[in-house]
């Protein structure tokens, strides 16, 4: 273990050469160097840590601790954060084990579960369709005004018109996806979201990820925040379909409110963007995922919810997407890093949790400071260069 005063890192060896450790430290050092608040990189084999590193502060430097978060202090191995969209491949894992267990069928319609949801012309949409970003639901309209409440949100969006038929296209469901997802589950279930994950993930695992944050545990959250150059689809330049994007993210990634670090956020139970965590354990998930016996899913199941179900440029946002049933897959723009096969979520501002399953890995990237994909080199750089020791 080492530990720097001047950047507040500590890094833990726990198998990789010495030289690629070396290496991965100093280009975290780097970045921690250039951060006005906190992250941490952690790469786990099979359940077991590989390799760890923790810097920064829980807060910006300088600022405030939200609410009943952790008090101004260095990150290390307990810090939780929230997640944002890598909330999308726990909940990810959540279908593929309801499809391991016949509870749900990728090529059955949505409405053969959920019957409300065969009105405007989706009754032929799939679960497939609806887990892979194509079912052109990207915003509710109208939104009911509780943004948590996520079958009142579901309600509208089954009786909602899509912007093109089912499977026709596909563009991230940035919000939408939550509530679509966490409707089926319940249909399927009758339980909400944050309950299945800890009874199918969290709990047979011993991980601590959380879909609703108990607030026992509130005190270990680092407070989110975003720099004031800090912008959204950075590959957009259309300014109708920027339209579209401004709707989809009202009152998340756009507004005046504060919902990254809100009480209310953190018990809500967004499955799109909802989920709280540590390095550590999003890190285990994807390697216990990655082993050549998965935990929690078979591996023929893993294989199929892997596998591509939609492909190419996003039709709202112009950037390359590929999905399987919830996962990002490695895509044209390294997401993933240089190794292939690869499957995660990434989540906004750049924290990004993933597997590379021919080599038995799990990591995650996760930090407090927010910034935008076209300037974020930090997870990119870890990756790049972890890929070279392995």
């Amino acid at each position: 273990m080492s530990t720097s005063p001047t950047t507040s890192l500590t890094a833990h060896n726990d198998g990789l050469p010495d030289e690629g450790f070396e290496q991965i430290s100093e280009i975290f050092a780097k970045h921690l160097g250039n951060a006005n608040g906190g992250m941490a990189f952690c790469v786990y084999r099979e359940g077991k840590p590989l390799a760890r590193f923790y810097g920064g502060g829980t807060v910006k430097s300088g600022g405030e601790a939200a609410t009943g978060a952790a008090a101004p202090g260095p990150w290390n191995e307990g810090t939780m954060a929230l997640l944002f969209s890598g909330t999308k491949g726990i909940v990810a894992t959540v279908a593929a084990i309801l499809i391991d267990r016949g509870l749900l069928d990728p090529a059955a319609t949505v409405a053969s579960y959920w019957p409300e949801f065969a009105a405007a012309n989706k009754a032929e949409a799939t679960v497939a369709q609806l887990l892979s970003h194509t079912v052109g639901l990207v915003y509710v309209d109208p939104a009911p005004a509780d943004r948590y409440d996520n079958r009142a949100q579901a309600a509208v969006l089954a009786a909602q018109e899509p912007l093109w038929t089912p499977g026709a296209k596909v563009a991230y469901h940035a919000l939408t996806y939550g509530y679509l997802a966490a409707e089926l589950f319940f249909r399927v279930t009758g339980k909400s979201p944050g309950e299945l994950f800890r009874e199918l993930v969290a709990e047979p695992l011993d991980l601590d990820i959380y879909l609703g944050l108990p607030e026992s545990l509130d005190g270990r959250l680092a407070t989110i925040f975003l720099p004031d150059d800090y912008a959204i689809s950075t590959l957009l330049k259309d300014p109708e379909r920027r339209k579209i994007v401004e709707r989809m993210y009202a009152g998340s990634l756009l507004g005046d409110d504060d919902p990254f670090n809100s009480l209310a956020g953190r018990r809500g139970e967004l499955a799109a963007g909802g989920g709280y965590a540590t390095a550590d354990a999003m890190a285990a998930l994807y390697s216990s995922l990655a082993a050549p016996t998965p935990a929690l899913v078979s591996a023929a199941t893993l294989a199929i919810s892997t596998s591509t179900f939609s492909e190419g440029v996003d039709a709202i946002n112009d950037r390359p997407l590929r999905f399987g049933l919830g996962y990002e897959l490695a895509d044209p723009l390294g997401t993933y890093g240089p190794v292939t096969p690869a499957f995660g979520h990434s989540g906004a501002g750049g924290g990004l949790h993933g597997a590379w399953p021919g080599k038995n890995i799990g990591f995650s990237f996760l930090t407090n400071e927010m910034l935008s994909e076209d300037k974020d080199r930090r997870a990119k750089d870890l990756l790049g260069a972890l890929a070279t020791m392995l």
